[in-house]
């Protein structure tokens, strides 16, 4: 993605700015904005008119022009490129900053402004420096319109490193992601914020949906005893409900030049009851079934043997999530985590993934119906001859 010519940067000032920015509830950007992003950066620095408004983190990095951006008088930017399997359109700008445009913007309140303020106040740093937010006023309602980020270079997301991990058998990673999720839920821990706790009825509505919208006689078979491990969600819960990511898979984990990165806290897209307040175990039990998704990832796309590939995957399981309470332990917080409830988490995730890939991406269920059928005894090929 390349810069507008230099004299259409130079048209780019705040009044035509505001008036595209404006235009985004209609018309999302895409790759044919180009120059706005790093027009718009150029101006952040200062304070913006209404309708818009900057919430500020950290402070933005300098930019440095290169040879080619000289004539434009702004630094280059580019998009991340079709590879990239993204619900919004991200930006980089200079090789250092990342803008994420929500398309379509979204209604505030939204959790990310928020979390980026405290994991900043709190000094976690495992994630992409989190520098502003901007805001606008669309149809009479203050909307998200933006993020903006540190780029990470040589980053690579959980379903691109994890699945290498799984061909060559390796865990070591598995101790560093606990130690970082436990990092995370004591950050987290200490924001105040409300939500009420998980019930049993939403994960017996979610088995039933994914029995409804799968119609597999061998998962309908497992109702039984998928609705016991569920039970568990029907006692009170008794762990504190904390701010949790929400969305916490290997996807959502960058490993890059300096080491990892969780990212996106926009919390579950494809749950729009989730409470903001919950158990850490909920976040913990979608990152060990993500990994047991690598797995069945490894099998299908890699040729990884099934056996090889579903031990693999209960050694870095075990890695973490002892990694991870010895994290907390050493904080002080082993309270924070109750393991009873990761189980019925880990069913009703899998649920979740059999609905998302029924109603969005159709060439997925062969994951969440994998482990199924690793956990019930079932052959795991099954799904993954297709």
């Amino acid at each position: 993605m390349t810069l507008l010519p230099g004299s259409l940067v130079h048209v780019l000032n705040w009044d035509s700015i505001s008036r595209r920015l404006i235009s985004l509830g209609e018309k999302p950007l895409t790759a044919r904005d180009r120059g706005l992003t790093a027009a718009l950066l150029a101006r952040l620095a200062d304070e913006v008119p209404p309708p818009f408004a900057v919430r500020r983190f950290l402070p933005l990095p300098t930019f440095s022009h290169g040879p080619g951006d000289l004539h434009t008088g702004a630094p280059g930017e580019r998009d991340f490129g079709s590879h990239v399997d993204q619900t919004n359109y991200s930006v980089v700008v200079g090789e250092s900053v990342v803008v994420k445009w929500l398309t379509p913007p979204v209604p505030l309140p939204h959790p990310t402004p928020d979390i980026f303020a405290h994991l900043v106040d709190s000094g976690f740093n495992d994630t992409a420096p989190p520098y502003a937010a901007l805001t606008g006023v669309l149809d009479g309602r203050e909307h998200l319109l933006a993020l903006v980020t540190g780029y990470l270079p040589e980053a690579r997301d959980g379903w691109e490193w994890c699945v290498d991990e799984a061909v060559a058998g390796t865990t070591s990673f598995a101790a560093e992601l606990g130690r970082l999720a436990a990092d995370l839920h004591l950050a987290l821990s200490t924001l105040p914020s409300r939500g009420g706790a998980p019930t049993g009825d939403r994960a017996y509505r979610a088995l039933a949906e994914a029995l409804e919208l799968t119609g597999d006689d061998w998962l309908a078979g497992q109702a039984g005893t998928m609705r016991r491990e569920l039970a568990v969600l029907e006692s009170p819960i008794t762990t504190p409900l904390i701010r949790i990511h929400g969305d916490l898979h290997v996807g959502q984990i960058l490993q890059w030049r300096d080491g990892y990165a969780v990212i996106d806290f926009d919390g579950n897209p494809t749950v729009t009851d989730a409470a903001s307040c919950q158990p850490a175990a909920r976040d913990v039990a979608q990152l060990t079934t993500s990994l047991e998704h690598v797995a069945q990832v490894a099998i299908k796309r890699r040729s990884v043997p099934p056996g090889r590939a579903v031990e693999w995957a209960g050694r870095a399981r075990e890695i973490l999530l002892t990694a991870y309470k010895h994290r907390l332990a050493a904080r002080n917080r082993p309270d924070l985590l109750d393991e009873t409830l990761i189980r019925p988490f880990e069913v009703e995730q899998e649920c979740r993934e059999l609905i998302y890939a029924a109603r969005h991406l159709p060439r997925w269920r062969y994951a969440p119906m994998g482990v199924l059928r690793t956990w019930y005894g079932a052959d795991p090929r099954k799904e993954n001859i297709a």
